[in-house]
């Protein structure tokens, strides 16, 4: 293609001519989608992989910071127990995003999904002990609130009589 210009305010001409092609030959173009083919498979299962690794770093700082801010209200022993879980799990992690691990996308999502399991039956744990702590009544209420008495003082069909 030949673009040709003239700016009439100088009478100055300029022109450009555009020449299409990549300088590919039709084999190497081919070659180059026979290897796109060829490493599709390994390129999906990298993607995944990654996939996992990320998810895994998501799950790892969430139960990091969910162990900071109930680290006074959880059992330390187990509170240890899952540190050593993520310090394990981050360094799989870390392995496999520099290269020198060649673990899968299955197998880091079945580690992300060990860790995320000990972290929910602990913090399970806390809230059921909790819960119990708060359901249990105070001494000498024998059980009653202070609404109870004054429901049974209005009892009735709900209609409102003339």
């Amino acid at each position: 293609m030949h673009v040709h210009a003239k700016d009439k305010s100088t009478n100055k001409d300029q022109s450009i001519t555009i020449a299409s092609g990549s300088g590919l030959s039709d084999q190497e173009i081919q070659g180059m989608v026979d290897d796109a083919e060829k490493y599709g498979e390994q390129d999906k299962e990298r993607k995944s992989a990654i996939e996992a690794a990320n998810r895994a770093d998501g799950v790892l700082n969430d139960t990091e910071k969910a162990l900071k801010d109930f680290a006074d209200k959880i059992d330390k022993a187990e509170a240890d127990q899952l540190k050593e879980k993520i310090a394990t799990l981050r360094e799989f992690v870390a392995k496999n995003q520099t290269g020198e691990g060649t673990a899968t996308a299955a197998e880091l999502k079945e580690k992300t999904d060990e860790l995320q399991m000990a972290s929910l039956n602990l913090f399970d744990k806390m809230h059921k002990a909790r819960t119990e702590s708060q359901q249990t009544p105070p001494e000498g209420n024998a059980g009653e609130t202070p609404s109870e008495g004054q429901q049974g003082e209005n009892k009735g069909d709900g209609e409102k009589k003339p």
